[in-house]
């Protein structure tokens, strides 16, 4: 790894924010009910988040854990997320955080895998369901927001103990945390990291995104994710900016212009929900017509901005999965420059991006300073090498070495190529490929790029293995599943899918076209498997489920079919 400076290191960024702004506000957090004024907002300054940090810290060295103990956290994002991440640190462990959406079984898999010691249970929505997963004589922790539980509790655990005193630090090259993979099959692997390549790559990251100490962002994506903890955590600590949370997902629009973020990161699904929102207000073909004239057109982009809570965001962002290029044409002529990022876990997401100001649709720019990226000649796979890199998958060195390639450049598994500015097109996952019975293989990523804009669908898939066509397997979204409840809106709906899949087909190579659309109204969710929890489809799932009547809707001969 490429020398760090010791005061960029994590630790030593909380405590340099402690002793030179103690008294700014760096957390605001709202409770239940704050969304309708029934519920308190509350406020941290540095200090004060960094005194409870302090006071957790000595709690769990009071524990006796060896050093390095591996502790675990499971909770939405909020204050104490933050917090218990410090103290973990602080007290000399790693921690070991998991996704707030997790089954029960997933959680005892993680939990037994990374020898985790002790469990932090914080704000959750699913308590019930998950709890089962804790194996029995783990003990735990809560805090303010966490469901209703018998544990310790966050607040009374500060208020008796004292503060940890001095600077404790960690060495670049210790083990910082081990962030599960939310993985689009299998089971999640541990990925390892560094507090150097925690602070290597927020460096890196910051030469693109123009965050400050009078910046202002909402964390909302899953903090175990590492594009929020990436952007989030430690663009908070390199900063010092303030950070707002959300409430909940209902109260989503409020607490967005509570913020009003100047820098704004979300995943496709929820740019596309935002642009049918405002298509469900304002009809596509009379926005374009307003946007053009010169005034009105201004004061139009405006309101919408102000409406989604954006209109003072200087950056906005969108990554994760991959972001359809009409949806980053549409926000162009909002007014709002999306950019793309690219990245994984095992890189802390920290591989290419498009630059500001220069939108390159259906590509995701180039790399970030001190990346390296080359294809593979022989299957077209992206591979790269950075300071950043994981230090490898917890207990698992086969699957370590088995990310690398033999000169040490970090296997993808995503395909790509370049355009002729060396800007990079991802084109598909090398194992998503699949191939008809006509011997020709589909990619289906850019296909459903762009069968995901239709204002009626939420979510989509394209498969097809053996088969002579491949089809779409399309998930509608609230408004679509309403139109659909009339008899004449059905039709239209149908309708209106069938020209759209036309359209999609008639600029497809004739292997790729699709033979038809299989509408489901069951919504695809964390819970029941479909999607990851930053709503990547998992394919092996859509094949699991829906496999058994690829012929039979095949063999309909109809261009769209409901799925029973």
């Amino acid at each position: 790894m490429s020398a760090i400076a010791p005061e960029s290191l994590a630790l030593q960024r909380l405590y340099h924010w402690e002793k030179t702004t103690p008294a700014r506000v760096v957390f605001t957090q709202p409770f239940e009910g704050a969304a309708k004024g029934s519920g308190q907002i509350r406020t941290w300054t540095w200090q004060q988040a960094l005194d409870e940090t302090r006071r957790m810290a000595t709690h769990l060295q009071g524990l006796g854990l060896p050093p390095g103990s591996k502790i675990a956290l499971i909770s939405k994002n909020c204050a104490h997320w933050l917090m218990i991440d410090w103290a973990i640190w602080m007290a000399g462990h790693v921690s070991v955080p998991l996704y707030p959406t997790l089954a029960a079984e997933t959680i005892r898999q993680i939990l037994e895998h990374s020898e985790s010691r002790l469990l932090f249970v914080g704000k959750l929505d699913g308590w019930d369901g998950m709890k089962a997963g804790v194996p029995a004589g783990m003990p735990c922790i809560g805090t303010a927001l966490s469901p209703k539980n018998d544990f310790p509790n966050w607040e009374e655990i500060v208020a008796k103990t004292a503060p940890l005193a001095g600077h404790p630090v960690r060495p670049a090259d210790e083990l910082c945390t081990i962030m599960y993979t939310s993985g689009t099959t299998g089971m999640p692997k541990g990925v390892m990291h560094s507090f150097g390549g925690f602070a290597w790559s927020i460096a890196a990251g910051l030469k693109r995104v123009p965050l400050d100490s009078n910046s202002r962002m909402l964390s909302y994506l899953p903090l175990s994710h590492i594009v929020e903890r990436m952007l989030v955590e430690h663009g908070l600590l390199a900063t010092g900016m303030q950070l707002f949370f959300a409430e909940s997902l209902e109260t989503f629009t409020i607490d967005l212009q509570r913020a009003r973020p100047t820098v704004f990161f979300s995943v496709p699904r929820l740019w596309v929900k935002f642009q049918q929102g405002i298509n469900h207000k304002m009809p596509p073909a009379k926005l374009n017509r307003l946007l053009k004239i010169p005034i009105l057109g201004g004061l139009v982009r405006k309101k919408i901005l102000k409406a989604l809570g954006l209109d003072q965001c200087v950056f906005a962002a969108g990554g994760a999965a991959p972001m359809p290029p009409d949806l980053m044409r549409w926000y162009d002529k909002l007014g709002l420059d999306l950019v793309e990022g690219y990245g994984m876990t095992e890189n802390f997401a920290i591989s290419h991006a498009t630059l500001p100001g220069k939108q390159r649709p259906g590509t995701v720019g180039l790399p970030y300073d001190g990346v390296q990226s080359r294809i593979d000649p022989a299957n077209g796979e992206i591979q790269m090498k950075s300071p950043g890199l994981m230090l490898g998958y917890y207990k698992e060195p086969g699957l370590t070495q088995a990310a690398y390639t033999e000169d040490g450049w970090l296997h993808t598994g995503d395909k790509g190529q370049l355009d002729a500015e060396g800007n990079l097109k991802i084109t598909g996952r090398v194992k998503d490929l699949f191939k008809t019975s006509k011997g020709k293989y589909v990619a289906p990523a850019p296909i459903e790029d762009r069968l995901v804009m239709h204002e009626a669908v939420e979510a989509c898939a394209v498969t097809g293995a053996n088969l002579g066509q491949p089809l779409g397997i399309v998930m509608l979204n609230a408004e679509g599943i309403k139109q659909a409840a009339d008899g004449e809106g059905r039709k239209a709906l149908e309708a209106s899918l069938a020209e759209h899949m036309k359209g999609i087909n008639d600029k497809l190579d004739p292997h790729e076209q699709l033979d038809c659309l299989v509408l489901v109204t069951t919504p695809w969710t964390v819970d029941n498997g479909f999607i990851t929890p930053t709503f990547k489809i998992k394919r092996n799932r859509i094949e699991e489920v829906y496999a058994v009547s690829y012929e039979k809707w095949v063999g309909a001969r109809k261009k769209v079919i409901w799925a029973q």
